[in-house]
């Protein structure tokens, strides 16, 4: 794992006997433990430098947690910061996830919908309100119907590629 060299002083110091999902909401990290039976260390050092607002890289092997070291702090954000959605008020895109290619979106909102019912249902557990995160993906490829509605009702997650950037 590599951090910037001019990354702020920790915000959420982790000692080596503290536990990773402290860090996060009481339905994120009861999700987590029923899905999982511990986080990877790639999971658990990502977790503490997201926290402490370092710019992260994660560079561990395939399988070991990255993707969801990165999403479930995201996840987290998006559920204790949930915001309403009116006709007037439609909301907008918080997070932008940009794939280098167009057959990992599939994959990328395939592994979001998981967590987010699992957060869900973990939220109704604990009588806390269930967050309602919502995912789109637009690739060169969406319909134009699709297109519309993206724009008119904005995901609070958008998963595209580069060139629906431009």
């Amino acid at each position: 794992m590599a951090h910037a060299s001019d990354s702020p002083e920790p915000k959420t110091p982790i000692s080596a006997g503290d536990d990773p999902l402290d860090l996060f909401s009481p339905a994120v990290a009861e999700w987590f433990r029923s899905a999982f039976a511990a986080p990877t260390p790639a999971q658990a050092q990502g977790w503490a430098s997201i926290a402490a607002g370092r710019h992260t890289l994660i560079h561990a092997p395939t399988g070991s947690g990255k993707t969801l070291a990165a999403f479930l702090w995201t996840l987290d954000r998006l559920a204790r910061e949930s915001r309403p959605r009116t006709t007037a008020a439609p909301g907008s895109v918080r997070v932008l996830y940009v794939s280098p290619l167009k057959a990992l979106i599939y994959d990328v909102e395939r592994n979001l919908r998981a967590p987010l019912a699992g957060i869900r249902l973990a939220s109704e557990r604990l009588g806390e309100p269930a967050p309602q995160i919502e995912v789109g993906v637009r690739t060169g490829d969406t319909p134009t119907q699709e297109r519309r509605h993206l724009v008119k009702n904005p995901p609070d997650i958008l998963i595209t590629t580069p060139s629906r950037c431009t």
